[in-house]
């Protein structure tokens, strides 16, 4: 009854399916193992002391920004010079931007700086001057930004003086030095009367249960849920063509497969007062007699009447 399923057509429906499942339970393995990845790396995270409250190092010592480094007080000494301003950037469900100042310090490369935050749109905002001279500046270690990044803007197109994203990606364009690929966030403004408000660091991408985990964990059932339809529908499959080679077995169903017949037999038909003769062979020639004799009178015996003759076409 199975025979089938050593037929070509099944042959390929067969090696999708051993393909298909393992690639599926694969899949939502890895998932399943990301998704335990970022909850143990939060488990540990919760057992570390905050960040911000460990003892500063200088920031060629926490380089580069890893789960581990990110949040704790970086220092660098220098001058501040260049400056530009994030639009899109919301704290305390406000949209403001940041003020970000780039620190030159005295190995030639920059670390930008993001002083505070400012309520308003850039430009019609007034912005506080930054320190002159040389200045030590202590703040929140954080890695550069990327387009997934919360407010990052990579599309361009800001005017002159602005930035979207804070990576060194997007100031090495606009600066003639190099950057640091890192960035410092000021727990204090620094500004005469706090105009700024200090910017609060953030965790790292890719650490704790964020909304990113819980995709991990929802991409894990997807591939399971895939694995189980393919079996399901192979299964379907199978039974469907078992039962329709056991109706054709028992005669339920006419056998399309098997070519008709091509000869009849031959068959001879009288009728009443004609005598007609069809001689079939093959089902090419035919022979038709007909007889017009006409029927002789009968013999009515003692009655005396005599029938009339009746001719036969």
């Amino acid at each position: 009854m199975y025979r089938f399923l050593l037929t070509p057509r099944w042959w390929g429906i067969n090696l999708f399916v051993v393909l298909a499942i393992p690639f599926c339970v694969f899949m939502g393995t890895w998932q399943l193992g990301r998704f335990e990845d970022r909850v143990e790396t939060h488990r540990e995270a919760e057992k570390l002391p905050d960040p911000s409250t460990r003892a500063a190092k200088p920031l060629d010592a926490l380089l580069p920004v890893s789960t581990e480094t990110s949040g704790r007080p970086a220092t660098a000494t220098g001058h501040y010079a260049d400056q530009f301003l994030v639009p899109g950037r919301e704290l305390d469900d406000r949209t403001g931007f940041y003020v970000l100042t780039l620190l030159r310090t005295d190995g030639g490369k920059a670390l930008p700086v993001v002083r505070g935050w400012l309520p308003g749109t850039p430009g019609r905002t007034p912005v506080p001057a930054a320190p002159t001279g040389e200045v030590t500046v202590t703040g929140d270690l954080q890695a550069s930004e990327s387009a997934g990044s919360s407010g990052a803007r990579a599309s361009g197109g800001l005017p002159d003086g602005q930035l979207g994203m804070i990576s060194a990606a997007s100031l090495v364009n606009l600066v003639p030095y190099d950057v640091y690929d890192a960035w410092v966030t000021l727990p204090g403004t620094g500004a005469p009367g706090g105009v700024m408000k200090p910017v609060p660091a953030v965790a790292p991408q890719g650490s704790g249960l964020d909304l990113k985990a819980f995709q991990n964990l929802g991409y894990t059932g997807e591939w399971f849920v895939f694995a189980g339809f393919v079996l399901f529908m192979w299964f379907r499959l199978i039974r469907r063509e078992a039962e329709a080679a056991k109706d054709l077995a028992l005669g339920l169903v006419p056998d399309t497969g098997t070519a008709p017949a091509t000869a009849a037999a031959p068959a001879d038909t009288e009728t009443s007062g004609t005598d007609t003769k069809t001689n079939t062979n093959t089902g090419t020639d035919t022979e038709t007699k007909t007889n017009t004799d006409t029927i002789p009178a009968t013999d009515t015996g003692a009655t005396g009447y005599e029938a009339p003759s009746i001719p036969v076409r």
